[in-house]
């Protein structure tokens, strides 16, 4: 494969990046992954690594730029609660500063480096995304759904809220295909908010699979924290996969 970091420029300064891709010329289908809030460190790389095998070329954007080229925390912090806890705190502000209309610039900037990449696929991608990441690509596919076929949010928060610019409130936006993991323990996204956003996609007659991984903590998929649950990544990769193979086949799954 063909890893590298990339520097991408947006409106609000650059964006340090990882992308990776198959040998070979392509064209690869494009997969745009966002990032938990813990960041771009070497878990992320290695989920990228583990989707570009399958024949795609995959883009993994710093989110949290604007407060400096990543890491933010210490990675090796992230496997003890308690200072999985402290790095949180610290990261609050950073997260903050990636709201709707900053997500929505920023998606844009990711999207066009993307395309201007040698061997990637020209056509709309799939946004994955975890945690914050989650948040985020559903609001990105609600600004781009010209550009983005198909979202899969694992352990997002906050999807429904009473906020005027809570992102249930566009999902009317999204012409493509919604996938949503719920951790069963998360105080970010609680059942209540489940059927909230479920009733929006509804109402707005999208294409999507909402379920709960019962047992799974917020942040399951991060097999570098301390809220890591095998079960519940490995049922993960099947349920992205199938969603891949799906809408954006390569040939090579």
């Amino acid at each position: 494969m063909q890893q590298t970091m990339v520097d991408i420029p947006t409106e609000d300064g650059v964006a340090d990046s990882y992308l990776v891709r198959p040998d070979g010329d392509g064209p690869f289908p494009g997969v745009l992954v966002f990032q938990d809030a813990f960041g771009l460190r070497p878990r992320l790389k290695e989920m990228a690594d583990r989707i570009a095998e399958r024949g795609y070329a995959v883009l993994v954007p710093n989110l949290l730029y604007r407060s400096g080229r990543s890491p933010q925390v210490d990675v090796a912090s992230l496997a003890d609660p308690a200072t999985r806890g402290q790095a949180f705190e610290k990261l609050m502000p950073m997260m903050r500063a990636v709201d709707d209309a900053a997500i929505t610039r920023d998606t844009a900037a990711y999207l066009d480096f993307f395309a201007s990449q040698e061997g990637v696929a020209a056509g709309p991608v799939v946004v994955v995304g975890y945690c914050m990441g989650g948040t985020n690509a559903l609001r990105a596919i609600e600004a781009h759904p010209d550009r983005i076929k198909a979202v899969a949010s694992f352990h997002g928060g906050r999807l429904a809220t009473d906020a005027p610019d809570s992102p249930h409130l566009r999902v009317a936006n999204i012409t493509g295909e919604a996938y949503f993991a719920h951790a069963d323990k998360d105080s970010s996204m609680t059942q209540e908010q489940i059927d909230q956003l479920e009733a929006a996609l509804d109402e707005a007659g999208v294409s999507y699979r909402s379920e709960v991984y019962d047992g799974a903590p917020h942040g399951f998929t991060m097999a570098d924290t301390a809220m890591y649950n095998e079960e519940a990544e490995q049922r993960h990769w099947v349920n992205l996969f199938e969603l891949l193979d799906r809408v954006q086949p390569t040939g090579a799954s």
